[in-house]
């Protein structure tokens, strides 16, 4: 049985997320100081807007509205990877310290995309129209890799 979701904090994927956002501050802390406003603060911008866009989905109660907020939240993730990617090509970062990130962006973006999925096709009994409510209480089991 899954537990229960009362909150955008029990969603695993908004877990994942802030634990990928903790990362990436780490990540870019140790940036050159002049990236501070660069790709630093790019990096900062687009982590904090995959949890922010979860949570902020989830609060509106409405179906249509999370899975937007879902969606934008892929994006974000989405433009983390090319931030991320191009801080390693830059050399700003050394691509072990960045390979990290990149793979927890790509769980995250694997657990949107499921999630996405599940609420999309909405409940499996005939007749019945998906709800917020409904969707999130039973997000998919989603593997990690």
């Amino acid at each position: 049985m899954r537990p229960k979701i009362l909150s955008y904090e029990d969603l695993e994927v908004w877990q994942l997320a802030m634990t990928l956002a903790e990362q990436c501050y780490q990540l870019t802390a140790a940036f050159p100081r002049e990236e501070t406003y660069g790709l630093s603060a790019q990096i900062r911008r687009a982590v904090v807007s995959i949890p922010a866009n979860i949570a902020e989905g989830y609060g509106r109660n409405q179906t249509g509205n999370f899975l937007n907020f879902l969606r934008i939240a892929q994006g974000s993730v989405r433009e983390l990877e090319t931030h991320l990617l191009l801080a390693s090509r830059l050399k700003v970062a050394d691509a072990q310290k960045v390979a990290p990130c990149r793979d927890v962006a790509i769980r995250v973006s694997k657990m949107l995309r499921a999630l996405i999925r599940s609420i999309e096709d909405g409940p499996s009994t005939p007749h019945s129209r998906p709800t917020t409510e409904r969707a999130i209480k039973h997000p998919p089991l989603t593997t990690h890799d």
